[in-house]
């Protein structure tokens, strides 16, 4: 019996152990699992991503065979080959200005740090070897100290910090180094050397292989921040007066404005971003950027108006639909027409075109709006409970206040068609029809669709 109470209790020791094993076993496969969709759904949202990855991949192999072969390029820059590869993992970003910036920024700032560290080196040496530690100690506190606190301009931070930052560095490599070896002049030579292989090998391969343009993300994002807005007003009236049925994709259109609230960063980095890229596409050398800001600044403006708008359509103190019908006209009038207006403004930026058909929109709502107000004037509520007004007025007073939004952001797009030199949608359109294939007859006369004819 004490064979068989020994037996089974080993048998239950063992089961106990592989329920456990098998239990981390499952966790691990699912973990893997859980990770393996994260990174497809990752990859779905935007497949850049995923070239963008392999770009990366393909410029530091490169720069690697500059450490791979031992004759002559390895003998000229030794160990030092491994800056290179060093350059492209800090400096290679999703974007082609973003990358650029921070080529410029780490090739100028190794010029001129090596150049001071250099000029540094050679004043200390000429004090003696007493003097020499003290004197270079003494270079690198100040020169540090200086380009430290001016990382905190305002005008340096958003362009430059990366480039004082590695100003620093190197200053600080060439006359720590330099102490202890004579060949000081060698080592900035090199250091500099293998940053512009680097960087030239991200620039070239960021910029010509698959390009990601900070400037088309920046003007898409401007254009789809409009749209949003312009959707939420399309959909609200016909939501808060119940005269629409509520359904789930217009529940989704309707908080996609959210995301605007949020896009004051996204436009700042890549205003900073576009301002390196050289012409590209559509977009002419010193394109105002600015006005991209300008145009973000207002359009938030508008969506801080909206979330407050927004959160009448699921207020427990509703309205009586009584009350909301005294409104009901006007305030559809000025929901639907400053949607139309936000709507023809955002794919005009996307056709960099003159956003012409939004001003009649603008000019209608500010019409219903005036009319809105004149009725607030009289005596509309004569025998109603002021708890149940406050909501309707608030509403109505919010969609007077997106009008003169919906106003300043036309102003601001239409000083970005004029400062871009876009064209009218009528001239666009009729030079799209310039230069259609032409058509060949029979009698050997080609014939164009602009009606003019050319004889072989």
């Amino acid at each position: 019996m004490k064979m068989v109470s020994e037996n089974q209790e080993n048998a239950g020791f063992i089961k106990n152990k592989w329920n456990l094993v098998k239990g981390l076993i499952n966790k691990l496969v699912n973990a893997v699992i859980y990770a393996a969709k994260e990174a497809k759904k990752l990859a779905e949202d935007d497949p850049r991503r995923v070239v963008h990855s392999f770009k990366v991949g393909l410029a530091i192999i490169l720069v690697s065979l500059f450490y791979y072969f031992d004759d002559p390029i390895y003998d000229g820059f030794g160990v030092s080959a491994m800056w290179a590869v060093i350059t492209v993992v800090v400096v290679f970003e999703f974007s082609v200005g973003a990358t650029l910036g921070k080529v410029v920024n780490r090739g100028i700032a190794t010029l001129l740090g090596g150049s001071l560290g250099v000029g540094a080196h050679r004043l200390a040496c000429f004090s003696g070897d007493k003097v020499e530690p003290i004197l270079l100690g003494l270079s690198v506190l100040l020169i540090a100290a200086v380009v430290t606190f001016m990382r905190f301009h305002p005008k340096l931070k958003p362009r430059y910090d990366y480039g004082l930052m590695i100003f620093i560095l190197t200053v600080s490599l060439i006359c720590v180094s330099g102490y202890r070896d004579d060949e000081v002049l060698d080592i900035a030579y090199i250091r500099l050397s293998t940053v512009l292989i680097g960087g030239a090998a991200s620039v070239f391969i960021c910029a010509f292989i698959r390009p990601i343009w900070a400037g088309e993300e920046l003007h898409n994002l401007t254009a789809a921040n409009i749209e949003k807005l312009g959707i939420f007003l399309e959909g609200f009236a016909g939501e808060y007066f119940k005269s629409l049925e509520r359904k789930d994709q217009e529940k989704t259109s309707l908080a996609e404005y959210k995301s605007v609230l949020n896009s004051k960063g996204t436009e700042e980095s890549l205003v900073n971003f576009a301002k390196w890229e050289p012409r590209h596409g559509k977009f002419r050398y010193r394109q105002p950027w600015g006005q991209y800001l300008k145009i973000g600044a207002v359009t938030r403006e508008c969506a801080y108006r909206i979330e407050a708008l927004s959160g009448y359509l699921n207020s427990e103190m509703q309205t009586p639909m009584e009350i909301r019908a005294k409104i009901q006209e006007l305030c559809t009038k000025m929901s639907t027409e400053c949607s139309s207006a936000l709507i023809e403004l955002s794919a005009a930026i996307k056709k960099m075109t003159r956003a012409t058909p939004a001003d009649a929109h603008i000019s209608n709502a500010k019409n219903a709006s005036k009319n809105l107000k004149s009725l607030f004037k009289t005596s509309l509520w004569p025998d109603s409970d002021l708890v149940d007004i406050i909501p309707a007025v608030t509403v109505a007073s919010l969609l007077i206040e997106i009008v003169c939004c919906t106003s300043q952001i036309a102003d601001s797009v239409h000083e970005l068609a004029s400062l871009s030199k876009y064209k009218c949608p009528d001239d666009a359109m009729r030079q799209s029809h310039i230069g259609k294939e032409k058509i060949l007859p029979t009698n050997g006369m080609e014939v164009s669709h602009n009606f003019s004819i050319t004889v072989e």
